[in-house]
C-alpha cells in the first residue's frame, strides 16, 4: 500500500490502518509501543539515577548502582520502615488497651447481672395459682414487644448524624524490616555491595572527555570494548569487569582472579545486568504497554 493509499478515505472497507489510527486518537484500547535504543540505559549507568556511574557498586544479582544513590535509597527505606513500625506499635498498644477496657466492662456487666439476679430472689411463699398466669402474661408481653426493640437496635438510621455508622480504621500489618532491591525485589544490605572498577579505553582522558565518547570501557584482560551488546561479568575480589567470552575461555579454566591472583568460586563471578539495544532485548522488555479503558457497546 502506498502512502497515498493510507490517507484515502473514499474506500468502502474500514482498513486496519484506519482502525489503528482511530483507536490511538479515541483514547480507548491498550496501546503498545516498541522502545528504541535511546529508551534503554547503558550498561555502565546507575539503575536509579540512569546516569553514568562515578563510584559504581554492584549487587550480588548484578544490578549496577551509583554508591551515593543506593546509600540514599537504603537510608530512605529504613526511615520509612521505622515510621511504619512505630505506627504498628502504636496500633498494637491501642488494641491492647481496648481489650483491657472490654474485659473490665465485661466484668462489670457480670457483676451487675449477678446483683440483679440476687435482688430478684423472693423470700415470700409463691402462690402456685397466680404465679403461672403472671408468667404467661409477662411472656406474651415480652414476645410481642421483642421484635420491635430488636429491629430498632439492629437497623441504624442513615439520615440521623448521631446514628450513622462509622467506618472502622484500617488495621496495619507488621512491616518487614528487610530493605528490598528496587530492581530485583530481593533483600539488599550495605555490606553486600561490591565496588566495581571499570578499565577505561584511554587512561589519559579525564572523566568529562570519557563520558562524551560512546566507547568508554574495555575488558580488564582482553581489552575488548564493552557495550550493551557485550555480556559482561564482575569479579568479586578485584571488582574488575571482564567479558563473558573471556570468563568462559580463560578465567574458568584456572578459577583465579587475573588482577589480584585470588582463588575464585562460582559465587565470586557476578554477571552484570546490562541494558538492551534497538534490535534485541538482552533480557529487557523493549515493548511498553498502556492499559486504557475499553469501549463497550
Amino acid at each position: 500500500m502506498t502512502r497515498h493509499g493510507k490517507n484515502c478515505t473514499a474506500g468502502a472497507v474500514y482498513t486496519y490502518h484506519e482502525k489503528k489510527k482511530d483507536t490511538a486518537s479515541s483514547g480507548y484500547g491498550t496501546q503498545s509501543v516498541r522502545l528504541g535504543k535511546d529508551a534503554i540505559k547503558d550498561f555502565d549507568c546507575c539503575c536509579l539515577s540512569l546516569q553514568p556511574c562515578q563510584d559504581p557498586v554492584v549487587t550480588p544479582d548484578g544490578y549496577l548502582y551509583e554508591k551515593q544513590a543506593i546509600l540514599e535509597f537504603l537510608l530512605h527505606r529504613k526511615t520509612e520502615i521505622a515510621k511504619k513500625m512505630k505506627a504498628y506499635e502504636k496500633q498494637k498498644q491501642a488494641q491492647k488497651s481496648s481489650r483491657q477496657l472490654e474485659s473490665t466492662s465485661e466484668q462489670r456487666q457480670q457483676v451487675e447481672r449477678f446483683k440483679t439476679s440476687e435482688n430478684t430472689i423472693v423470700s415470700k411463699p409463691i402462690n402456685p395459682f397466680t404465679s403461672g398466669q403472671k408468667d404467661g402474661e409477662t411472656s406474651k408481653s415480652q414476645s410481642g414487644s421483642e421484635p420491635a426493640t430488636s429491629s430498632s437496635q439492629s437497623l441504624p438510621s442513615f439520615w440521623i448524624p448521631s446514628l450513622t455508622p462509622e467506618a472502622k480504621p484500617t488495621l496495619l500489618k507488621k512491616p518487614s524490616k528487610a530493605v528490598l532491591c528496587p530492581m530485583s525485589g530481593r533483600p539488599i544490605r550495605m555490606n553486600e555491595l561490591i565496588a566495581v572498577r571499570f578499565t577505561p579505553l584511554d587512561p589519559s582522558l579525564d572523566r568529562v572527555a570519557l563520558l562524551n565518547r560512546q566507547e568508554r570501557y574495555v575488558c580488564a584482560v582482553t581489552r575488548d570494548v564493552l557495550g550493551n551488546s557485550v555480556p559482561c561479568a564482575v569479579l568479586r575480589p578485584s571488582g574488575s569487569v571482564v567479558t563473558q567470552e573471556c570468563m568462559e575461555k580463560l578465567i574458568r579454566k584456572d578459577m583465579v582472579d587475573p588482577v589480584t591472583g585470588d582463588k575464585l568460586t562460582d559465587r565470586d563471578i557476578i554477571p552484570l545486568q546490562r541494558g538492551g539495544t534497538g534490535f534485541s532485548g538482552s533480557g529487557v522488555d523493549l515493548r511498553a504497554k498502556e492499559a486504557r479503558p475499553v469501549m463497550q457497546a
